[in-house]
């Protein structure tokens, strides 16, 4: 089966919407790559552009190490699969099924042959009789991959196939999609916004942001080793949590200072001297809900402390939202704003950039500069005095920097129950002011 790659592949639109800014991925021949990101991030532009849909402003598409840019989408061979399964009504699914090879003048015997392998290798035979208006969303999807799927392309292309079908029958039909690609052994690209759906399915992950290539690698790599903020804030449910703190460093002690509440590593910790190295800097502090754990009030260690808001209950688990009064990660800073629909390549154009500058550079001024502002205020006036959260102090408690945790559905705590958590050093991730992860040894 065919690799793919894109070398710095740039797309910009007549009305100078950036979609894709320079990005270079590399599918290996056989290997299930999810493009994974949120609405409007380039996903499916990039995969039209390998698809041969689209012309790219700049760089290249490469099918096996040859570069595609002038070959038609029919002579690349790849099969694309769009999220609302277009069926022709008055075709019966085996027609659907089998009429990219009737209008290739296959014989009708080897495409009968053919229609039936394909609707065997994805559970449909007893649908083959049948008209798309009475199949249901599933067994549409699976007819449309059925269609790309016959024609024995070189790569298939999935643009969230499963985004229009019911929450019930996603986790099925995933499970279908991957294992099908891996029997065929055929390079599939498959767009997402689902992080669930990317890292059960994928071989690799790519994940973007306003069109540029965030991180990419194999799915547990990826989650637990976020090289940036917006990795580790879009991996993982329940949302991260992020929360702005100041390091302070003094006689051997090392905190995070959260302002109302403060994060203190012992001092054991291999890591304290590295971290004592951002004395008086601002970080974020990311929190999954897997690196905190309910704990009694003297339980040693460092901890955290808040009051309930909020209890969904999940059936196995519930997650607990908790008000803790710490000051979040402005949306600007972790990167997790959306993109302005206004701000197109034709404004930044205007603002008269030097001469001779890489459109690749021009593009890149679109992304918001970082605020150097000083370290958050806290609550104590020296180092050395760190007043503990109190959750007994009168008053409603903060909705600001509210954390999540898991616990199990047995033990359920009510709103407004004060809760005490212990924090998974190892687990807990750090990042500087420009978004770069802080790698601690």
């Amino acid at each position: 089966m065919v690799a793919i790659a894109t070398d710095r592949l740039t797309k910009v639109f007549h009305d100078g919407t950036v979609a894709v800014d320079d990005v270079s991925i590399e599918v290996r021949s056989g290997e299930f790559m999810v493009l994974l990101g949120p609405t409007g991030c380039g996903k499916s532009t990039i995969l039209r552009l390998v698809a041969g849909l689209e012309e790219a402003t700049s760089g290249h598409v490469l099918l096996d190490g040859v570069v595609a840019d002038r070959v038609s989408a029919r002579e690349r061979r790849v099969a694309m699969v769009f999220q609302d399964y277009p069926l022709y009504p008055h075709l019966t699914v085996a027609q659907n099924i089998g009429f990219p090879l009737r209008a290739a003048h296959e014989p009708p015997v080897d495409v009968a042959g053919r229609v039936a392998e394909v609707a065997e290798h994805l559970g449909i035979t007893e649908l083959l009789r049948r008209l798309p208006g009475h199949l249901s969303g599933g067994q549409r999807q699976r007819v449309a991959m059925a269609r790309a799927i016959i024609r024995r392309p070189r790569a298939f292309l999935l643009d969230e196939p499963l985004s229009n079908v019911d929450a019930g029958l996603r986790a099925e039909l995933r499970a279908d999609v991957a294992t099908l690609a891996r029997r065929l052994a055929v390079t599939t690209l498959y767009v997402t916004h689902d992080q669930s759906e990317a890292l059960a399915m994928a071989d690799r992950v790519a994940i973007l942001r306003r069109g540029r290539l965030e991180q990419s690698g194999p799915p547990a790599q990826v989650y637990a080793d976020p090289t940036t903020v917006f990795v580790a804030a879009f991996l993982g449910t329940p949302r991260t949590s992020l929360l702005q703190a100041a390091v302070y460093a003094d006689s051997g002690r090392v905190v995070l200072d959260l302002g109302p509440q403060v994060i203190e590593l012992p001092r054991d910790d291999p890591r304290l001297a590295s971290l004592a190295r951002w004395h008086t800097d601002r970080v974020t502090v990311a929190l999954r809900a897997d690196a905190l754990t309910p704990v009694a009030d003297a339980t040693p260690g460092p901890l955290l402390r808040g009051a309930v808001r909020m209890v969904e209950n999940l059936g196995h688990e519930a997650l607990v939202h908790l008000a803790t009064g710490m000051l979040p990660t402005s949306g600007a800073e972790t990167r997790l704003e959306l993109p302005d629909p206004a701000r197109h390549l034709s404004q930044v154009l205007a603002e008269e950039p030097p001469s001779g500058q890489p459109l690749r550079h021009t593009l890149a001024r679109m992304i918001p500069r970082q605020r150097q502002d000083e370290p958050p205020a806290t609550a104590r006036t020296e180092f050395g005095f760190y007043p503990a959260y109190d959750p007994a102090l009168p008053g409603e408690p903060p909705a600001a920097g509210e954390i999540v945790v898991r616990v199990p559905a047995p033990a359920l705590p009510r709103e407004g129950e004060q809760m005490t958590l212990a924090v998974d050093l190892d687990r807990m991730l750090l990042f500087d002011r420009t978004g770069a992860r802080i790698r601690l040894r």
